[in-house]
């Protein structure tokens, strides 16, 4: 009798301890994550020009004249590359006066052919090599304005790829610019931040050059998520923009927590 009675215990016991440990894991699987700032508070960012751009060659020629070296500034419509343009300034001086002498041609058929004096295939055929004497106008004026390249916006020389006195071929690099009045940051946060993350919310960057930190403010979140290391890029700008920052800084955004 009494092992029976203790055989009943232990069988009560078991079940008991089986059905707490059903009720706790499901309680873990069932309960919802919930993402804090504390988790994701900080991200590593890096400060860069929101305009910048990389000037190609357009033209083969020789590099007469670099004005701007690396770090000065320049405006807006400044020559930044000068090539030796002798050569495509002759083409261009032989293109107009072939151009000069079809269009003559053109112009006597049309009068000979108000006398029936030349035939329709003869007046087409100088129409045609007039048109075609104005195209070649065109191209070596496309050629002589390449010979000059001007700064597309008002900016710092960031790199300088040639010499001057070198010779550079068709999309050869030449120059790199970039516009340090505009600087931004770029960030990369946690995908899990975009439950609290929104635009224009202020946060301190603080750079790792100047060991300073700064206001700044969400200015765009990026449109995708990248799958593999589940983050997103943000942009932000400065809310006043330091004198000491450069572009290629580096630093942490650090955002206030969530209450």
């Amino acid at each position: 009798m009494p092992y029976r009675w203790l055989s009943s215990v232990m069988v009560l016991l078991l079940f008991m301890m089986a059905v707490s440990v059903s009720a706790t894991g499901r309680s873990k699987e069932d309960r919802p994550i919930r993402v804090t700032r504390q988790e994701s508070n900080i991200a590593r960012g890096i400060v860069r020009a929101s305009t910048q751009a990389i000037l190609y060659a357009q033209v083969q020629g020789r590099i007469s004249q670099l004005p701007y070296k690396e770090g000065q500034r320049f405006e807006k419509g400044h020559t930044l590359v000068q090539l030796d343009c002798d050569k495509y300034r002759a083409e261009l001086a032989v293109a107009i006066a072939e151009h000069e002498a079809k269009d003559k041609l053109y112009k006597n058929n049309i009068e000979l052919g108000k006398l029936n004096a030349v035939s329709e295939l003869d007046l087409e055929t100088s129409e045609a090599e007039a048109k075609k004497a104005f195209a070649a106008i065109r191209v070596a004026e496309v050629n002589v304005k390449g010979c000059r390249i001007v700064a597309p916006f008002g900016g710092r020389v960031a790199n300088l790829m040639v010499n001057e006195h070198e010779n550079v071929f068709p999309n050869d690099k030449l120059i790199s610019l970039l516009d340090d009045s505009s600087l931004e940051i770029e960030l990369v946060l946690p995908s899990s931040s975009l439950s609290w993350l929104r635009r224009k919310e202020t946060f301190t960057f603080v750079v790792d050059e100047t060991r300073r930190s700064y206001r700044a403010r969400i200015r765009e979140i990026g449109a995708s998520i990248d799958p593999a290391s589940q983050t997103i890029k943000v942009t932000a700008a400065f809310e006043k923009l330091p004198p000491e920052i450069l572009a290629g800084m580096s630093g942490s955004a650090q955002f206030s927590e969530q209450p």
